[in-house]
């Protein structure tokens, strides 16, 4: 039975860890700082990355942002600071900063490409990871599910500038997203494509396909599409219109 994950057991232990990062984060570069540290970007997002690690390996609560599209990272930084989405380290971080200044972090991170990891070893059943394969390569037509690739791209590496890729995503991680959707705790502008899809899915789908998009390599090489088929399957209010 599908779980969706939860952060809030996580929170007040990554707020003490974090606390001291978090208040030197991200700051403009007019700010002040101190003498003995360079004023570079990297050392500006020193707090990102000790959450996101700097070898991006990614987990559920923390995943890898390097590589994806600015516009996407961009969303996912104000939808964070007006509400839309919900943890409360990552509002407390961005809370103060301009939208120029978002919007160079997540030039900052898109241009970022560390290796990613090796998948996991799937523990779901053969069935499972077919009926996974299918709605990703396919949808399912009977219930309206589009095919993941049909927005994600046929590699499934995003579109630049405002659609994620998927893969290298650790399954715990695709799971939780998931159950954010689903109890609105994640958000996106609206027309809220994704929460949309995730409405239609059982919970045997959201677990299929979690476990097939975490058992896929990602090739080093990977980068994100610049386009793809139009028209998308569903409007997306984070997606610019063409």
């Amino acid at each position: 039975m599908f779980k969706p994950l939860t952060v809030a057991r996580h929170t007040a232990r990554t707020l003490t860890l974090a606390l001291p990062l978090v208040l030197s984060c991200a700051l403009p570069a007019r700010a002040a700082t101190p003498a003995t540290l360079p004023d570079t970007m990297e050392q500006r997002v020193a707090a990102c990355t000790a959450c996101h690690a700097i070898k991006e390996r990614g987990d559920a609560f923390f995943p890898r942002i390097a590589g994806k599209p600015a516009g996407y990272l961009y969303n996912q930084l104000l939808n964070f600071r007006e509400g839309r989405r919900r943890y409360p380290m990552m509002t407390y971080m961005v809370e103060h900063l301009s939208d120029d200044y978002l919007r160079e972090i997540a030039q900052y991170f898109s241009e970022q490409h560390p290796p990613y990891p090796p998948p996991a070893t799937s523990t779901a059943s053969a069935g499972t990871l077919e009926r996974g394969r299918t709605l990703v390569r396919h949808g399912d037509p009977a219930k309206k599910i589009p095919a993941c690739v049909a927005c994600h791209g046929e590699p499934l590496t995003g579109v630049a500038p405002a659609i994620p890729g998927l893969i290298g995503l650790p399954h715990d991680y695709i799971n939780a997203q998931f159950g954010a959707w689903r109890n609105k705790v994640r958000r996106a502008a609206a027309p809220d494509c994704m929460a949309e899809i995730t409405s239609r899915l059982t919970d045997a789908d959201v677990a299929a396909v979690s476990s097939w998009l975490a058992s896929q390599p990602a090739d080093p090489a990977a980068r994100p599409a610049t386009t793809i088929a139009m028209p998308m399957p569903l409007k997306c209010g984070s997606v610019p219109a063409p």
